[in-house]
Parts: C-alpha cells; sequence; structure tokens
C-alpha cells in the first residue's frame, strides 16, 4: 500500500507500508559480516475499537493503552497521519467509535533484529513435506519483532517457498532438523500424531564435564518464569512445574565436554536445557543455565525480544513541528531513514547488543508412524 506524504512544500513522496500480507523477497536483506540484517520498513499494525476504548479520544487512546511512547509522539503521529481510524486522517480531538479500525504507521517497531547469516538448506523436499538445516539465531515463524528473519520468511524470500506449516518447534538459538507441512492437512496429520505421543524426537547437546557413562532419565517438574525468561527443574511433592522427563545417553566425551544424545519425552520450555543443568551437566555455552548466577537478560540484552522495550524506554518528548515538517524519506544507501523513527540510523533495534552465538544444542532426528527424518549433525559436535 502506497500514501503521500507531504514535507517543508516539497512534492511527496511514496512509502510502501507494509502489512502481514506482505511477503518478504530477498532484497530486503542487508549481510554486514557475518550478519543478517533486514532492511527496516514501514509496518502497518492495525487494532479495532474495544467497547472500553470508545468514547476516548484517539490520542487518550493510544497514550492510555499503548504506554512505551510519550504522550507528545501520539499527537504528533496522529498530525502526521502515521496514525488513523478507518484509512483517514483525524484531529488529535477525534472520538473513536466501537469496532472502528485503527491503523498505527510505524517504521521504528520494524527495525527486526539481526541473526546470524547463515543458509536454510533444504533437507528434503517432498510433495507435502519439507524438511530444512535449521540455523541457530533465527526463529522459525514471526514472533515478538521478528517478521522477516526468519526460517519461514526467509524460505519464502530465497526460495518461493509458501505457505509453510512448522511441524515443531525450535528456539530460536537452537539448530537443527525442522519439518515443515506444506500444506495444511498434513501439517493436521503431523499435529494429531504428537499429540498421541506417536513422536519421538532427537537431539544431541555438547555439556560441561564427563558425562555420565550410564543411560539417565531425568524426572524433574519443570516451571517456566515467562517474566525472567527461564525454567527452573523442581522435584517432590512441593514442585509446581509440569511434569516431565528426558532420556540422556552419552556419546562421547574428553574428559573436560560431552557430546550427549538427549531425547525429550514431554515437550516443556527449554526442557533438555534445564535437565542438563539439574544434572550437574549444563550445556556448555548456555549463559542461562551453566550456573544458578546466571545473567540479567533483560539488562544484559542477550533476548532480542526484549530489544523493543529498551527501544520503548528511550524515547523522548521531542516530537515538535520540525519532526512534523520532516516526515519525508532520507537515505543512507543502504536502507530509508525515518525521523521519526527511534532506532534510525541503525540498522538493528536499541537495546540489541549482537553479541550471541548458537546454542550447543541441535536438532538430529524426528520419527514418526512410518517415517523419520534427519539432520547432519554439526561441526561442534567433534570433541578434540
Amino acid at each position: 500500500m502506497k500514501r503521500k506524504r507531504e514535507g517543508n512544500g516539497k512534492e511527496g513522496m511514496d512509502i510502501v507500508w507494509q502489512t502481514p500480507a506482505n511477503p518478504p523477497h530477498a532484497d530486503d536483506y542487508i549481510f554486514r559480516n557475518g550478519i543478517r540484517f533486514v532492511r527496516p520498513y514501514y509496518f502497518e499494525f492495525i487494532a479495532h475499537v474495544k467497547n472500553r476504548w470508545a468514547g476516548k479520544t484517539i490520542v487518550d487512546l493510544f497514550a492510555e493503552e499503548f504506554k512505551g511512547r510519550p504522550y507528545e509522539y501520539y499527537v504528533s503521529a496522529v498530525k502526521c497521519g502515521r496514525i488513523q481510524v478507518d484509512g483517514e486522517m483525524v484531529l488529535v480531538s477525534y472520538i473513536v467509535k466501537p469496532s472502528q479500525k485503527i491503523s498505527h504507521f510505524l517504521h521504528s517497531f520494524r527495525h527486526e533484529p539481526p541473526v546470524m547469516a547463515c543458509d536454510v538448506p533444504i533437507l528434503q523436499k517432498e510433495p507435502d513435506v519439507l524438511t530444512v538445516y535449521k540455523p541457530a539465531s533465527v526463529p522459525v515463524h514471526p514472533c515478538g519483532q521478528y517478521r522477516k528473519n526468519t526460517v519461514v520468511g526467509i524460505l519464502q524470500a530465497e526460495h518461493g517457498l509458501a505457505p509453510l506449516f512448522p511441524v515443531h518447534r525450535l528456539d530460536r538459538l537452537v539448530s537443527g532438523l525442522l519439518i515443515l507441512a506444506r500444506n495444511a492437512a498434513k501439517a493436521d496429520i503431523f499435529r494429531q500424531q504428537i499429540e498421541a505421543g506417536l513422536v519421538h524426537k532427537q537431539y544431541i547437546a555438547k555439556v560441561v564435564g564427563e558425562f555420565p557413562e550410564d543411560e539417565l532419565t531425568v524426572d524433574a517438574s519443570i516451571d517456566y518464569n515467562a517474566q525472567e525468561g527461564r525454567s527452573t527443574a523442581e522435584v517432590g511433592d512441593s514442585a509446581k512445574g509440569k511434569a516431565a522427563s528426558t532420556k540422556f545417553t552419552r556419546i562421547s566425551t574428553n574428559g573436560t565436554q560431552s557430546i550427549v544424545l538427549c531425547e525429550p519425552i514431554t515437550g516443556r520450555t527449554h526442557q533438555i536445557r534445564v535437565h542438563l543443568q539439574y544434572s550437574g551437566h549444563p550445556i556448555a555455552n548456555d549463559v542461562l543455565y551453566i550456573s544458578e548466577e546466571t545473567v540479567d537478560q533483560s539488562v544484559k540484552g542477550l533476548s532480542a525480544d526484549r530489544s523493543a522495550r529498551i527501544s520503548d524506554a528511550s524515547l523522548t518528548s521531542n516530537f515538535d513541528e520540525k519532526v512534523l515538517n520532516e516526515c519525508k524519506e532520507n537515505s543512507n544507501g543502504d536502507f530509508s531513514i525515518d525521523p521519526m523513527c527511534t532506532n534510525c540510523p541503525n540498522l538493528a533495534p536499541k537495546g540489541y547488543d549482537g553479541d550471541e552465538e548458537g546454542l550447543w544444542l541441535h536438532c538430529i532426528r524426528y520419527t514418526g508412524p512410518g517415517w523419520t527424518y534427519e539432520c547432519p549433525y554439526p561441526d561442534w559436535a567433534k570433541l578434540t
């Protein structure tokens, strides 16, 4: 969708506002020093007026319901046409009515966090199923600040593969086998098999220390704290978490580190990671679980999804008439710079430190009724 913007009496410039319907393209990506960035873009966020919002001015609605930005920003956004009602510009005093469509056109929220500049190799391509080697640091599907820098987005942009339906989860920092159904019917078949307990999953991990030679099964409930972004293992009658079980088998060791086969019987958040920590052999580069004195991610910035909070907190009240008059595109050669954007001229969003590596946890195999899909081992699985 294109809209005209006026600034300083000059000729209006076309800006393409993207919605979830806009597919990613290969030229959306910028590669620098082994990192895959997404060219920042304008994005239309859509909401419909709830009954409890009705009767408020458009500015008061945003200031009260979306507190990440200062009041002055919303005043400027309405005047500039960045916030519209039913596709039309309105006055800052406009009173909203139930079910009206509200659009917020943003540049700052669509500076996607970068990921490592790895290809997404296709392992097997069937009429109904696609399997790929998911690289670490890349989310599977759109979530949080990620939309184009995802496995699904990259496969669509670089291979023209769409629609795709991820069959199972892999955390962003985890690598390995990812199975994607190529139609909803096949995805539903996989879903039913997983829910029936008919699918067997296998991972490998590089852990601290010499893992026991004998097979080890950890049965410990897992309690996930969404605010901290981490899980804890609990046992006994007082355990608050969900029941969880993982079987571990040592593959090799050099006395300092070990390669371990991990077979989760249940599927809880961070299950393998927290059960390895519980066993006394955490994943060797797992900052979150390597010790009890874990890094505070909300401060450290290791989780790129949290960078939006820092970006919002950094906003100040300098949205004056000068900003309104400069509501036009600039360019640094690689991408457009927006004077109202709180992330420009940087490619990455504020709060993202960019200092992360893939977790030494890798999915190698999924097996179900009459089918098996596998993925090669990563380089770090070779101990010296």
